[in-house]
């Protein structure tokens, strides 16, 4: 006889059976990248806020993120942004039917952190190496 009974897994089981899938890798990422927007959302824009006020608050948020420490803070938060975003535009395509399958959801998976990394990549680039 079969038991439908709930197992109570360890936390390290669950992480190990996770990070095997990459429909969940996508789902973590997308709500830890939620969280990191939340928090710095507010940041972003104080600084637009600052750099349109006037040319000197413009000078004066160029002289802050002119910093290594700062590009690297900016450019976590963009890759937060970025991966949210497109993360967020898989699930639109997925609200309208498209790759609703098992199959489908990892190939969507898949696709959005090979697009996702590529994107950082560039990110990463274009904000720190620059």
């Amino acid at each position: 006889m079969k038991s439908n009974r709930p197992v109570n897994l360890s936390m390290a089981t669950v992480i190990e059976l996770n990070l095997k899938s990459p429909v969940a890798i996508a789902s973590i990422l997308h709500r830890l990248s939620g969280i990191l927007l939340f928090f710095v959302i507010p940041g972003l824009l104080w600084l637009l806020q600052c750099s349109l006020s006037s040319p000197e608050g413009f000078a004066q948020v160029q002289a802050l993120l002119s910093g290594l420490v700062a590009k690297l803070v900016l450019f976590v938060a963009l890759a937060g942004l970025v991966y949210h975003f497109l993360a967020g535009v898989k699930h639109l395509i997925a609200d309208w039917g498209v790759g609703e399958s098992l199959e489908g959801g990892r190939t969507f998976a898949k696709a959005t952190l090979v697009v996702s990394a590529f994107a950082i990549a560039a990110l990463f680039v274009w904000v720190v190496l620059s």
